[in-house]
């Protein structure tokens, strides 16, 4: 009798912790990472309670990259030839039929990468290129060394320092190959190397070589005549030229973004077109998407995901249906920001965090929110400064509770 009493208090008490540690709570979390026009700062704000959580000091003003896993964000200050990487705070883990999220402060890492004009940065499954213009090689790491406080890197030369790109893969990339005429002026093609020094096949031409993106399995790069498109096939990555469709007028992309989700690319086509493309219908897959004014910036939606917006110059933000390749909202948002001047005056940047679609507006040191499913304005955050560049990270994942 005694044995089985303590049988069962046992049981009973095994089940009561099970249930405990085994407890979840659903979170949401979105950090917006804002970087000034002139004043070297990050500034980290919660997109959700609209809170500014701290401000990062680095070297110059920058241009902010973050990874695809979220747990980085790159400030590459191009004057200052210095690359920042600041851990975003926000990680989540797989668990196959659900996702952890991890919330933590972000913080400026003590990895930094010293060169002479950095510029493109990629990054594909945690594999990272930096571009430095001034320097005759890329250098490649991985975003797990990084947050792990290893600052070790490969290199592979690119021939001679240009304005050029480089794709990471495991143990190959693909470089801009440059114009042996002019070093300074565009790229003409892209090759395939390996972290020997071996170049792998023939180069691929790309006359006019500038603007790359990714969008799942495949990378693009924008050329003159049409888009490279770059898949890995047994380990080495393969190249393969998708021309501009008949149907567009004269023209060539020279910016991309990927879209999420749904496999496309967008692209700058003229001041105030954009160009859709789906790689999947060849050279038929291009829809021209024509602007009221000039484009300023354009971004894809990752969680609703047919939809891109773009805002131009005359302070407008529009809602993009990339299947139909067409604009289905419009919203007056900001000030006209007009494109004539300087390529990099301060001018309104977009990212998209959960529901929320934000739109900086430099000259009145505010970020606007915009509710991504009505298309309404929904509220406006003040950033002291000029507030630019702007990325975001989050999501929703689950936060076990233990007892």
């Amino acid at each position: 009798m005694k044995a089985s009493l303590v049988s069962a208090t046992t049981i009973a008490l095994f089940m009561s912790l099970s249930a405990s540690v085994t407890h979840a709570e659903e979170v949401s979390a979105w950090r917006l990472f804002v970087s000034d026009h002139a004043d070297p700062k990050v500034t980290v704000i919660d997109a959700v309670d609209q809170q500014k959580l701290d401000t990062f000091q680095i070297k110059g003003p920058a241009s902010l990259y973050r990874t695809e896993s979220g747990e980085t964000v790159f400030a590459v200050q191009g004057d200052a030839g210095v690359v920042s990487a600041i851990s975003t705070g926000i990680s989540f883990h797989d668990h196959g039929d659900h996702g952890d999220i991890e919330v933590e402060d972000a913080k400026l890492l003590d990895v930094e990468f010293v060169g002479a004009k950095p510029a493109h940065f990629v990054e594909l499954q945690g594999n990272v290129a930096q571009w430095f213009d001034g320097e005759d090689a890329a250098r490649f790491f991985t975003e797990r060394a990084i947050l792990d406080g290893n600052a070790e890197v490969r290199t592979a030369n690119v021939g001679a320092p240009h304005h050029g790109v480089a794709v990471p893969y495991q143990n190959h990339a693909v470089v801009s190959v440059p114009n042996p005429e002019d070093a300074s002026k565009r790229p003409i093609g892209a090759r395939i190397v390996d972290f020997n020094g071996n170049q792998v096949g023939e180069d691929a031409a790309c006359p006019g070589l500038h603007g790359s993106a990714g969008s799942g399995s495949l990378y693009a790069l924008a050329c003159d005549t049409g888009l490279l498109l770059v898949t890995q096939e047994s380990g080495v990555p393969q190249i393969r030229h998708l021309p501009y469709s008949a149907s567009l007028p004269e023209g060539s992309s020279s910016t991309l973004i990927g879209g999420k989700g749904l496999q496309y690319f967008i692209g700058n086509y003229g001041p105030d077109r954009i160009v859709v493309v789906d790689p999947s219908q060849g050279d038929s897959g291009f829809k021209l998407v024509q602007l009221p004014t000039r484009r300023v910036h354009f971004v894809v939606d990752p969680i609703r995901t047919r939809f891109a917006y773009v805002v131009t110059e005359d302070g407008q933000l529009h809602k993009v249906d990339v299947l139909d390749g067409k604009i289905v909202q419009s919203l007056r948002l900001t000030d006209p920001y007009s494109m004539d001047g300087h390529w990099s005056d301060p001018r309104p940047r977009l990212a998209v965090a959960g529901d929320q679609v934000v739109v900086t507006d430099p000259l009145n040191g505010k970020l606007h929110l915009v509710n991504a499913e009505s298309f309404t304005k929904a509220d406006e955050i003040g950033v002291d400064g000029k507030p630019f560049n702007i990325v975001s990270v989050g999501g929703a994942g689950k936060v076990h509770g233990h007892e």
